[in-house]
């Protein structure tokens, strides 16, 4: 099965970073500009595993987080967070909040792949 990306920024300039690394990498990428589209996508799409950031409009990352994480529809499915947060206090509230990974800005591609064949 092809491994499904679910790719969520307020910045369209990360957004298409991140797609054009996880395509190279094979992966079938759907993108979300809020917290809110991420979690209303990651019902509908079911994607295995999801990128996130942190600092966004109305809902943040750490909020989506914690929804998805409550939600028996995406609680299986591993958020990693793609912030400029990347303090050990952002990395450690971001595993309290069901997180499985956390990269900090900028980020090498290898980083994110690293992240995609660890956790998907």
């Amino acid at each position: 099965m092809a491994r499904k990306a679910l790719i969520v920024d307020d910045s369209p300039s990360e957004i298409a970073n991140l797609k054009s690394i996880l395509s190279d990498a094979g992966c079938m990428v759907v993108t979300a500009s809020s917290g809110k589209d991420a979690v209303e996508k990651a019902r509908a799409e079911k994607p295995t595993i999801i990128f996130l950031d942190i600092v966004m409009p109305d809902m943040d990352g750490y909020e989506a987080c914690r929804i998805l994480a409550a939600d028996p529809a995406t609680k299986g499915i591993p958020v990693v967070f793609v912030t400029s947060k990347g303090q050990k206090a952002d990395v450690v509230w971001g595993q309290m909040q069901g997180a499985k990974g956390h990269i900090s800005k900028p980020y090498s591609a290898d980083q994110i792949t690293d992240q995609l064949k660890t956790l998907s």
